[in-house]
């Protein structure tokens, strides 16, 4: 665990950064968001942080090699600063990846696992931590600290991004539903929950992007940024996407590219 000071700052910038925003005159979101910031000084996540960091350098799989090799945009080998410029588009892959989905791929190609095999319990569940979750978040940590600087300038990301922003408007289904139903307006909630407009470039999108991949209270496990995208097509009762598909990284690329400029505050812990 990082020492008294360090967990004093992340309480401190939790704070003030929820704090700037306008659901922080709400009374219960404050409550949630203080208790969330106790909880973040001691957070398990960082137990999937270093379990993914020594992961990311054992030879592993058929080819029995390491993942130092990965490249992740920045250069092979090359981890910090790596999570906040993603998804990106690889030109190996012909592909625009985020991260978990980029960390999968190498481990088919660099270590010779199977893909499918990897895809068919992806994401936590009681008792099991898939080893894309702990990389992811090992991965995600070593950017900790760093401004979300996704580029749209390859014509690969610009489509990614369009995509995206039409995957998130889409209405379908039995409720109608889209993202946009939830996150396309100010001063949106359910119940106690004060929902963030992930609509728009602003400090309240990077809340679609904060404190994930994260250890989740209610079910103590650790989850990542591709199940969340999940859930939310289950809450709306459509297909959930296949993972590691464009979908999912399109999705990302919209809500993640709208969050530039915002401070990554590293690994986090949800309710």
């Amino acid at each position: 665990m990082r020492n008294c000071l360090n967990k004093l700052g992340v309480i401190c910038a939790l704070l003030l950064s929820f704090g700037a925003m306008a659901q922080s005159n709400d009374p219960t979101t404050q409550e949630f968001e203080t208790f969330r910031a106790m909880m973040e000084a001691d957070n398990p996540a960082e137990i999937y942080e270093d379990a993914g960091a020594q992961m990311w350098k054992a030879r592993r799989g058929p080819k029995q090699v390491s993942l130092e090799q990965c490249d992740l945009g920045l250069g092979p080998g090359i981890v910090k600063g790596a999570y906040v410029q993603m998804p990106r588009y690889f030109a190996d892959a012909g592909k625009v990846m985020d991260a978990e989905r980029r960390i999968v791929y190498c481990m088919a190609n660099l270590q010779g696992f199977n893909e499918a095999e990897l895809a068919k319990q992806p994401f936590s569940t009681d008792g099991y931590t898939p080893d894309p979750a702990m990389l992811v978040t090992y991965v995600a940590g070593q950017s900790r600290g760093m401004k979300i600087n996704v580029s749209r300038k390859p014509s690969q990301v610009a489509k990614a991004y369009i995509a995206g922003m039409e995957i998130f408007n889409y209405r379908a289904g039995p409720y109608d539903f889209s993202c946009a139903s939830c996150h396309g307006a100010d001063g949106k909630r359910i119940r106690t929950q004060m929902l963030p407009n992930l609509s728009k470039p602003n400090a309240e999108s990077m809340l679609a992007i904060q404190g994930w991949p994260a250890y989740r209270m209610t079910g103590g496990y650790l989850l990542t940024l591709p199940w969340r995208i999940n859930d939310c097509f289950r809450q709306q009762r459509l297909p959930e996407p296949k993972y590691g598909s464009d979908t999912v990284s399109a999705l990302l690329t919209y809500l993640t590219a709208n969050a530039n400029g915002q401070v990554y505050k590293g690994p986090g812990i949800k309710r």
